[in-house]
């Protein structure tokens, strides 16, 4: 990247949540930590919680920590990071989109301390949509899945899949190819797929790799738990794609 973009103003956080009772409290008490460190870079940092038909203590954490929530019942994560998205858009005020920044993760992961720095590092350098990496929280593996997984991620090298629980998006390019859809399962992939379409620069990056749960039954039938339950049990030979790929774009 060349071309120095407009600089960003305002971070927007989206958080969907359906049933994290157990992981919610780590996962917010992280975005605290990195909102904390990016403060002196921007004028605001937003967290949005987004509550997908909860049945859980989900609600009462979020509000214990002071986070700011929103509730639908559709059990579908592309219904709720959208809705996140609009709600803190309605409420940026004369901020225009090209100064907003929104970052996405989901309440089973942790991020790290540089997540939000690290994003608005490339967004100020041009980028316009960050694709982070993810960690499986080894716990929850095999010894055999954690060799699987280890043998296929070079720490440092940014592989280009796509996690909706690392994904940052300049609100005016989100805007533009029409945000999330309303998915139950890889509305990230299909955002980033309407980004390139639109010749978005989309960078690829570990260098604010993301925790999450490492679980094998997940929310829908596909997703990440699928392939960690399903893609670190195979030999190398029958290594699958996990969701979609992008390169790294320098312009």
């Amino acid at each position: 990247m060349t071309a120095r973009s407009a600089a960003i103003s305002l971070v927007a956080v989206v958080i969907p949540v359906h049933d994290e009772e157990e992981l919610l409290a780590g996962c917010l008490d992280s975005v605290r930590r990195a909102a904390r460190t990016a403060r002196s870079r921007v004028e605001g940092i937003r967290v949005q919680v987004v509550l997908d038909a909860c049945t859980d203590r989900s609600a009462r954490i979020a509000a214990r920590h002071r986070m700011p929530t929103v509730s639908v019942a559709a059990r579908r994560v592309g219904v709720a990071r959208a809705a996140g998205v609009r709600t803190i858009l309605r409420n940026v005020g004369t901020v225009p989109l090209t100064r907003v920044w929104t970052a996405h993760t989901d309440g089973d992961s942790v991020v790290p301390p540089n997540w939000i720095t690290h994003q608005l590092d490339l967004a100020e350098a041009g980028a316009h949509a960050m694709v982070g990496t993810v960690r499986p929280d080894f716990a929850d593996l095999s010894p055999a899945q954690i060799e699987v997984w280890l043998a296929r991620h070079t720490p440092g090298v940014a592989n280009g899949h796509v996690h909706g629980a690392n994904l940052g998006v300049r609100a005016d390019w989100l805007v533009r190819v029409g945000g999330f859809d309303d998915a139950a399962e890889h509305e990230d992939v299909r955002l980033v797929a309407r980004l390139r379409a639109s010749e978005a620069t989309i960078v690829a990056s570990d260098d604010a790799c993301v925790l999450t749960s490492g679980r094998q039954q997940g929310r829908t039938p596909g997703g990440y738990a699928r392939h960690l339950r399903e893609d670190l049990v195979a030999t190398p030979k029958a290594w699958g794609v996990e969701g979609s790929r992008i390169e790294t774009r320098v312009d």
